[in-house]
């Protein structure tokens, strides 16, 4: 018995070592991966509590207190929704103290970077804390959930349209025949690759002998969208590239098919998933991928943009030298602390927040998780028609995007 004590004695401060040995190992440059870690386990204990958490949290009282036990889809979505809810909330406390945080100098700059051991036990301990809380919380937290998914397809869509502009931007600027021809050949890829997806769309959500009006007016309207794209961009007055039209309008058509795909399966437009039944674990193992994919690309490059999220530099009056003068050795140092953060720290930590509502509402099928829809990753008509505005969204941007510099030429855009 002794010896067994020793031994596990042993082990957990062998554990313990190299838990410590790997967050201390976290450097400024590679913070932001060891968030998107984070953030990419906070979705895999979700998926995981969705599948087996349900027999346990319908012997909790505090939760289940209904006088008719809750359907089993019913529990699945509490579980997401209340780890969503800790994480949520991790990275909302984060963003409120990354508040201001101007240059290296300022102390909280430690606190984004290290303490990471720190970090993730508060993480564990919010998450578990959540299960605690009574349902009106969590209920409430659903609701606000599909505006903070909203706002994050939002951020999706500008620095989806930042990207296609800079893209386009730097392969003009070098200003020589191979770009030139790289940027045309890129513009009718994406193109063809639209007008064939379209003619897909046709085929596996308009059905000969149904009425499906509906998806046919949703794949039309992306068509007439990307001929608009095309038309305005190579107008004279407007003076703008292919490429951005071109790219827009791929990613409208997939929004398109993103929406189309996830109608309810017995709907009898949807001949993609039409009569299916369930779904198989690669399925939802694939949809989550994606999911975690996406979402920890937006928090990436929405933490990196220097465009939209660079703070302000901190002023550089010459009140800020030092009474005395300093060694050298001092002197570097003070420079390389007093070097401005590169990104918003609070913007970036709010990034995360909304991607945690995002991948609560697609874990549940935007909270409409009952029958066999619940178990289905992104499935159900809200998620229909959020994908459906966020192109038509992604279009009025993008419209917007080349007519406001004629509209307003004394403004810089």
């Amino acid at each position: 018995m002794w010896a067994a004590s020793c031994l596990a004695s042993c082990c957990a401060a062998c554990a313990c070592d190299a838990c410590r040995s790997a967050v201390s190992g976290i450097s400024r440059r590679s913070a932001r991966i060891a968030y998107c870690g984070l953030f990419a386990l906070s979705l895999i204990v979700s998926w995981i509590l969705r599948e087996v958490a349900a027999p346990l949290m319908e012997k909790l009282p505090w939760i289940n207190h209904f006088h008719k036990t809750p359907s089993r889809e019913w529990f699945e979505t509490d579980a997401v929704l209340r780890v969503s809810l800790g994480n949520f909330l991790f990275f909302t406390i984060l963003s409120i103290l990354m508040v201001g945080v101007k240059n290296q100098k300022d102390p909280r700059d430690s606190l984004h970077h290290g303490g990471w051991m720190m970090k993730i036990i508060c993480w564990c301990l919010l998450v578990i804390f959540m299960f605690f809380l009574p349902n009106e919380i969590v209920s409430f937290y659903e609701s606000i959930s599909k505006f903070g998914s909203g706002l994050f397809l939002l951020v999706q869509v500008v620095l989806l349209l930042d990207f296609v502009h800079r893209w386009n931007d730097t392969w003009v600027g070098y200003d020589e025949q191979f770009w030139y021809v790289a940027l045309l050949v890129v513009s009718l890829v994406c193109y063809v690759l639209t007008f064939g997806f379209s003619g897909l769309l046709f085929h596996w959500f308009t059905p000969s002998g149904q009425d499906c009006g509906l998806n046919t007016f949703f794949i039309v309207m992306t068509l007439i969208l990307a001929f608009i794209f095309a038309v305005v961009a190579l107008h004279p007055a407007v003076g703008g590239s292919i490429l951005p039209a071109s790219v827009i309008s791929l990613y409208c058509m997939y929004l398109c098919y993103s929406g189309l795909s996830s109608e309810p399966r017995d709907y009898e437009c949807n001949g993609l998933h039409r009569h299916s039944k369930a779904v198989s674990t690669g399925s939802l193992t694939l949809g989550l991928i994606t999911t975690v994919l996406s979402v920890v690309y937006s928090a990436v490059r929405a933490g990196s943009s220097t465009t939209l999220l660079s703070p302000p530099s901190s002023p550089r009056a010459g009140g800020g030298k030092p009474l005395l003068p300093m060694d050298k050795a001092d002197e570097v140092e003070e420079k390389e602390k007093a070097k401005p953060v590169t990104y918003s720290y609070a913007f970036f930590h709010i990034i995360f927040s909304l991607a945690s509502m995002y991948s609560a509402m697609l874990l549940t099928g935007w909270s409409t998780s009952v029958g066999e829809s619940g178990r289905l990753v992104d499935v159900g008509w809200p998620s229909v028609w959020v994908r459906i505005l966020t192109g038509w969204a992604t279009a009025a941007l993008y419209m917007w995007s080349l007519v406001a510099p004629i509209l307003f030429p004394d403004r810089e855009f």
